[in-house]
């Protein structure tokens, strides 16, 4: 039987992986998934305002499913008080059914 769950995902630049992920799970989150990202946002470029050789400024998509509303939206404006002004993101929460609840 699904379960209910909500859904955060935040898109941004890779740099801020190990910080974000600290904060997913100081929040009590269960885990999360990462993977490349691309494409363009109201900002068009990087925060380093320069063309990048490497995939230090590459930006991901981290999801995290969590069995309250409450816990996506704590991370979700930690994240946004702590990085969104100096770095390009931005976060979402869905509605969303955990199929296979009994590993979530």
């Amino acid at each position: 039987m699904p379960q209910k769950a909500s859904k955060l995902v935040i898109v941004t630049e890779k740099v801020l992986l190990k910080q974000i992920a600290k904060i997913i799970d100081k929040a009590g989150a269960t885990g999360y998934t990462v993977v490349e990202a691309g494409g363009k946002g109201s900002r068009n470029v990087r925060s380093s305002g320069q063309p990048t050789v490497s995939d230090s400024f590459s930006n991901i998509k981290i999801e995290v499913l969590t069995a309250s509303r409450d816990i996506a939206v704590k991370i979700s404006d930690e994240v946004a008080v702590q990085f969104f002004d100096d770095y390009s993101g931005i976060a979402y929460i869905c509605e969303a059914e955990v199929l296979h609840a009994h590993t979530f």
